[in-house]
C-alpha cells in the first residue's frame, strides 16, 4: 500500500480574526449555488475545508430529511467555531473533524457528496486531492465530486486607485501564494484538473460540468471586503510570508494597507466595485 503524502503547501492568508471574519460570512446559497440543485435530503456529504462552518451548517439544512454532513480542516483550533454554529443553529446532522485532504480518514465510497471551497488552490497536488475525493464518493453516477475556486487574476475593482496599490497587491499576493506551493488562479485550471483526476471532460461520455460565477461586493459589502484586505495586508501570514521570504518590506505591505483602508471609506471617489470570479465544477463520479 502505498503512503500517500501529506499537505506541503502553505496557507498563504492564515487564520487571523480578519481571515476568519470574512470566511464565516460565506453561505452556501453565495458559495454553493450551482451544487444545491443536486442535494437530496438523504445525502451524505463531506464538505473539505470548511474552516468556521458557515457553508458546511447551510448544506446540513439541505439533508435534514436523512442526510448528514462531516466538515473537515486542517486546523483544530478553527473548527470549535464551526461547532458552537452548529450548536447554536441546532443541527444534529452536522460533525466537524480534524483532517488532511491528501488523506481521507474514510472507506471508498463513504459519501453521496464530496465539496471543496476555496480549498484546492492551497495545496500543493489539487489533482492528488481530486482524486482522494473521488475515492471517498460513491461511484455509478450516484455520487457528486464538487469544487469552486477562486481566479485571482480575474479580479476587477472600481475605483482604481491611481498610484496602482491595488495592482501591487495582486502581484504581491500572486508571488505569495505560488512561493507557498499554491495556485491562486485555480478557476481557470479546475477543468484540466479534473480530467488529470480520471474524468471524462469531453465527449459523449462527459462526466464533467463547468461553470462560473462571481462574487460581487458594492456598498457595506464592498467596505467590510477592503478592512479585511487592509488588515490582512498587515497581520495575514500573507504579510508575513511577503516579509520571511525576501519579497519585500513592511513599508510595501502598510502601503498597500493604506489603499485599501482609504477605497473602503470612498477615498477615491465613484461607488465602490469589487468582482470575485469563481470556477465550479460538478464531477459526476
Amino acid at each position: 500500500m502505498t503512503t500517500k503524502p501529506s499537505e506541503q503547501a502553505t496557507y498563504s492568508h492564515g487564520h487571523h480574526p480578519s481571515v476568519i471574519s470574512t470566511h464565516a460570512r460565506r453561505t452556501a446559497a453565495d458559495s454553493a449555488s450551482f451544487l444545491l440543485p443536486h442535494l437530496k435530503p438523504s445525502h451524505k456529504i463531506l464538505d473539505l475545508g470548511c474552516g468556521p462552518g458557515t457553508i458546511t451548517c447551510d448544506l446540513a439544512t439541505h439533508v435534514r430529511g436523512g442526510g448528514s454532513v462531516i466538515g473537515i480542516d486542517a486546523v483544530e483550533s478553527i473548527l470549535s467555531q464551526a461547532c458552537s454554529l452548529a450548536t447554536e443553529r441546532k443541527l444534529d446532522n452536522v460533525t466537524f473533524q480534524t483532517g488532511d485532504a491528501n488523506n481521507l480518514p474514510f472507506e471508498d465510497g463513504s459519501f453521496d457528496v464530496v465539496y471543496c471551497h476555496q480549498l484546492l488552490q492551497h495545496v500543493k497536488d489539487p489533482v492528488g486531492v481530486l482524486r482522494e475525493m473521488r475515492r471517498v464518493c460513491k461511484t455509478g453516477r450516484k455520487g457528486i465530486v464538487a469544487a469552486r475556486e477562486a481566479d485571482y487574476s480575474g479580479f476587477a475593482w472600481f475605483p482604481d486607485p491611481p498610484a496602482g496599490e491595488f495592482r501591487d497587491w495582486m502581484s504581491m499576493y500572486l508571488r505569495v501564494a505560488r512561493a507557498n506551493g499554491g495556485e491562486p488562479d485555480a478557476g481557470r485550471h479546475l477543468l484540466r484538473w479534473t480530467k488529470e483526476a480520471g474524468w471524462m471532460t469531453e465527449g459523449a461520455e462527459k462526466e464533467v460540468n463547468l461553470s462560473w460565477s462571481s462574487w460581487c461586493f458594492t456598498g457595506d459589502k464592498a467596505r467590510s471586503w477592503a478592512e479585511s484586505w487592509a488588515q490582512r495586508a498587515l497581520h495575514s501570514d500573507m504579510a508575513k510570508s511577503w516579509v520571511g521570504k525576501g519579497f519585500g518590506k513592511e513599508e510595501d505591505l502598510k502601503r498597500v494597507s493604506e489603499a485599501w483602508k482609504k477605497w473602503g471609506e470612498g477615498g477615491y471617489g465613484g461607488e465602490m466595485v469589487m468582482v470575485v470570479p469563481n470556477g465550479e465544477v460538478i464531477c459526476w463520479c
